[in-house]
């Protein structure tokens, strides 16, 4: 069950969107590593605007994977590809539907 979450908006800087895309889609193996991270999705949500969305089962997970590999690449490479910092909002899961898998085409 998932109980905590994160949603993390990021806003690309110009010329930047393909590359913070790409990050976004190879960060994914990075993801599945974390057994806590329920949930994971890179979003992309207009032209400039990415978002992270993700779940986990309690707030121990939630902090494991804001101090992982991907949160870390992602402040390295903050100044180059974001136009601003990263909008982290820390949120509470009222309801879930989480299928065991499914994967975008």
């Amino acid at each position: 069950m998932v109980r905590t979450g994160l949603i993390v908006k990021l806003e690309a800087k110009a010329g930047k969107e393909a590359e913070l895309a790409s990050f976004l889609v190879d960060a994914l193996p990075s993801v599945e590593d974390e057994p806590e991270t329920i949930v994971w999705l890179a979003i992309r949500a207009g032209e400039t605007s990415f978002a992270i969305v993700d779940a986990f089962p309690d707030d121990g997970g939630r902090r494991a994977h804001l101090a992982g590999p991907v949160a870390e690449a992602l402040g390295q490479r903050a100044d180059d590809l974001l136009a601003e910092p990263p909008r982290i909002e820390h949120v509470d899961v009222l309801a879930a539907k989480v299928p065991t898998e499914v994967r975008p085409q």
